[in-house]
C-alpha cells in the first residue's frame, strides 16, 4: 500500500514539474490599449531594411560632457549612447517597444509575457539563447537582482515605477512571475506591467558585491549589440558592435544596430560643434535650429539637408518657475512674467518664423487640450473645482500674444496690474514688495549657450517691469548638479512624451516627489487636483479614458502658470555626411539612428 502511494505521489510531483515547465507559453507582446500590430510570427519592424548592411562607423556630436559610466544612478551624469533614456547600445530590457504603436512591447529577452487580465500579476519567460556579453546565460536570478536593486537604489522615476511590485517569484531558471500591489482605489495598475517589461536588466553575477551607487569609469557588463570600447572622459566614448551578440537576429533586432562602431564627440558649445561637422569630424547634427548651410560640402552635395514633418510628440520646452522661491510662489506672479515673453518677435527676428508657440504640454498630439473643457474631461475637472482657477472653466486658454510695441506696452501693463495684486510695486524703477521691502530679483539658470538670446530678449521686457534678472551658464555636469537639488530660481526645462502617457506623469508633476532630489517635478508642483489627475489617467482602462484624463490635466498645468511655454516646430532638420543609407521616414515613427547604415565601400 505504501509503495503504491509513494509511486502515485512521485508521478504526481513529476507530472507537476513537467506541465510547470511546459506552462502556456504566454503571448509574443503585450499592448497597454488595444491589439498587438505585429503578429507572433512577424519577421521585423515596418520601419527597418531589414537587409541593411552591416559594417562602417558614424560619428556623433554631444554638446557636454560625462563623469560616470553608471547610467543607472541618480549621482553623475552617463555619456551619450548609455543613458536611461537613449537607444540600448549595451543594455537590454525584458522586452523591446514598437515605435509605430502607442505602447506596445515585443519579446527579447523575455522570449513570451503572461500578463493577467486584471493585470494584476505578469510573468516573464525568458529567451533561452539571452546571454551577457562575457557568455553567461541571463537568468530568473538575473532579473530578480535587478528589480530589486533598481528599486532601492536607482533614480526616483524607477523607484516610483518598481515599488507597485508586492512581490516576486522565481518560477524557474528562466521564468519570473510579478505580482502587483492593489491600488487604493481597488484593482490594479494597468500600466504596471508595461513598466516592468521595459526594466532594463543587469548581471547579478557581476555586480553582486560591488558599491552600485558611486560614480565609476568602469563599464558594467550588458547583453546589447554593442560594448564599450574606449573611453575619453570629457572629449569622446567609442562603442563597439559586438559579433557574438545573442538576439541580433530577433524580430525587433533586424535591420537595426548595423554599424561597427558608434562614436560619440563631445564638444563646449554649438558653435564648436557646428565647425567639427563642417569638417567632417562628426557626421550628423540634429538641428532645433535651421541654419544656413554655404560651405563648401553642403553646397558640392557631399553634405545632405534633410527637412520633413513628424507626428509625434513634440514635449514641452519652457522657462519653468521655481515655485519652492517665495516670489515665484503666488500664480499671480507667473502668470504676469508670462506677459513679458514676446514670443512673437522671438521667432520673426531670431528664427524667420520656423517656430509656432506652444499651447499644450501634449503639442502636436491628439492629447492637446483645446477649447472649453466639455462632457467627461468636464465632470472630471468638476471634482476638483475648489483646487482649480475658476477661469479654467469659463476661459479658453491662451498665452499673450506680442510682436508689437503697442501689443508688448499692453501685455506689460497687464503684468504690472497682476504683480501689484501680488503685492508686488515699483519704487524708484525697482520692482519691490509692499511687505518685506525686497527687490525682485532672481537667475536663470542655462547649460546650453544656445539659449542665452532666448534669455536675454526675456530680460529686457522683465527691466521694464522692474525685475532685476540675470543669466548663469553652466556646463552640463554642473548645471544637472544645481538641477537635482533645486538649486534654481528659473531654468529652461523640457519634458518629452510619448504617445501613450502614464505613470511617469505622476514624477513630473507629483507631490509626492517635489521635495525628491533627482526627480522631473522641476516647478515643485504640489496640487491636489493635479496629484489626482495624474492618478485618474495612470488608471484609465481604455485610449479614451487616458485621452479625457490627459486633456483634464494638461488643462490644470496650462491655467497653474508653472511654465512660460517656449516654441516648437513638427520639422525634423537634420544634416549629414553623404556616406549614409536609411529607411523611408515615417512621420508616425520619427527618426532612428540605430535604423541607418553605412553606404562607404569596404
Amino acid at each position: 500500500m505504501m509503495k503504491k502511494i509513494f509511486f502515485l505521489l512521485s508521478f504526481l510531483v513529476l507530472t507537476f514539474l513537467y506541465c510547470f515547465e511546459c506552462r502556456a507559453e504566454g503571448t509574443h507582446g503585450i499592448s497597454m490599449h488595444g491589439d498587438l500590430k505585429y503578429p507572433k510570427d512577424f519577421k521585423h519592424f515596418d520601419y527597418v531594411n531589414p537587409d541593411a548592411p552591416k559594417g562602417g562607423k558614424i560619428k556623433f556630436p554631444v554638446v557636454g560632457t560625462y563623469n560616470t559610466l553608471n547610467p543607472f544612478v541618480l549621482k553623475g551624469t552617463p555619456p551619450a549612447g548609455l543613458s536611461l533614456y537613449s537607444e540600448r547600445l549595451v543594455y537590454e530590457h525584458l522586452m523591446s517597444r514598437a515605435a509605430d504603436e502607442p505602447f506596445s512591447l515585443y519579446g527579447m529577452i523575455a522570449e513570451t509575457a503572461e500578463m493577467a487580465p486584471d493585470r494584476s500579476s505578469i510573468i516573464f519567460n525568458l529567451n533561452p539563447q539571452a546571454k551577457w556579453a562575457d557568455g553567461q546565460p541571463i537568468t530568473a536570478e538575473d532579473v530578480i537582482f535587478s528589480h530589486k536593486t533598481l528599486k532601492e537604489k536607482g533614480p526616483p522615476n524607477l523607484q516610483l515605477y518598481y515599488s507597485k511590485v508586492e512581490r516576486v517569484e522565481k518560477l524557474s531558471e528562466r521564468a519570473v512571475k510579478f505580482v502587483f500591489k492593489p491600488q487604493s482605489e481597488g484593482g490594479y495598475d494597468p500600466e504596471a506591467p508595461m513598466l516592468l517589461a521595459l526594466m532594463t536588466v543587469l548581471p547579478k553575477h557581476a555586480l553582486e558585491g560591488r558599491d552600485f551607487e558611486k560614480l565609476t569609469m568602469e563599464p558594467i557588463l550588458g547583453s546589447g549589440p554593442y560594448t564599450i570600447a574606449e573611453v575619453k572622459p570629457g572629449h569622446s566614448i567609442r562603442y563597439k558592435r559586438r559579433p557574438d551578440y545573442w538576439g541580433a537576429n530577433l524580430p525587433v533586432n533586424r535591420g537595426r544596430f548595423n554599424f561597427d562602431e558608434i562614436h560619440f564627440e563631445y564638444y563646449r558649445n554649438g558653435k564648436v560643434e557646428f565647425e567639427a561637422f563642417k569638417v567632417g569630424q562628426v557626421d550628423v547634427r540634429s538641428e532645433q535650429e535651421p541654419k544656413e548651410y554655404d560651405f563648401a560640402a553642403a553646397k558640392d552635395g557631399r553634405v545632405i539637408k534633410v527637412e520633413y514633418e513628424h507626428a509625434r510628440p513634440v514635449g514641452m520646452k519652457g522657462f519653468v518657475f521655481n515655485t519652492r522661491r517665495d516670489f515665484f510662489a503666488d500664480p499671480r506672479v507667473r502668470q504676469a512674467l508670462t506677459y513679458a515673453f514676446d514670443f512673437e518677435w522671438l521667432n520673426r527676428t531670431l528664427f524667420k518664423n520656423s517656430y509656432k508657440r506652444t499651447e499644450s504640454y501634449f503639442a502636436n498630439t491628439t492629447l492637446a487640450c483645446h477649447g472649453l473643457p466639455q462632457g467627461e474631461e468636464l465632470a472630471l475637472l468638476a471634482l476638483y473645482k475648489n483646487e482649480l482657477p475658476p477661469e479654467l472653466f469659463q476661459t479658453e486658454f491662451h498665452l499673450p500674444v506680442g510682436g508689437s510695441q503697442n501689443q508688448m506696452r499692453d501685455n506689460l501693463k497687464k503684468a504690472t496690474e497682476l504683480l501689484k495684486e501680488a503685492g508686488w510695486v515699483i519704487k524708484k524703477g525697482v520692482l519691490t514688495h509692499q511687505k518685506t521691502g525686497k527687490p525682485f530679483k532672481f537667475e536663470i539658470l542655462l547649460y546650453r549657450a544656445d539659449d542665452e538670446k532666448i534669455a536675454l530678449s526675456f530680460l529686457r521686457n522683465l527691466k521694464h517691469l522692474g525685475i532685476s534678472a540675470t543669466i548663469r551658464t553652466l556646463d552640463s555636469a554642473q548645471f544637472e548638479n544645481r538641477i537635482r537639488d533645486y538649486d534654481y530660481d528659473m531654468t529652461i526645462w523640457l519634458w518629452g512624451h510619448t504617445m501613450s502617457p502614464g505613470t511617469e506623469q505622476q514624477y513630473y508633476w507629483g507631490s509626492k516627489g517635489a521635495d525628491e532630489p533627482g526627480n522631473r517635478n522641476a516647478p515643485g508642483i504640489k496640487s491636489v487636483a493635479i496629484d489626482a489627475l495624474c492618478e485618474k489617467l495612470v488608471a484609465a482602462r481604455d485610449r479614451a479614458g487616458l485621452t479625457t484624463a490627459i486633456h483634464a490635466l494638461d488643462r490644470a498645468l496650462l491655467w497653474g502658470y508653472y511654465t512660460i511655454p517656449l516654441y516648437h516646430t513638427n520639422k525634423i532638420y537634420l544634416a549629414y555626411w553623404n556616406k549614409f543609407g536609411h529607411p523611408d521616414i515615417n512621420p508616425d515613427v520619427g527618426l532612428y539612428f540605430s535604423n541607418w547604415w553605412s553606404t562607404e565601400k569596404r
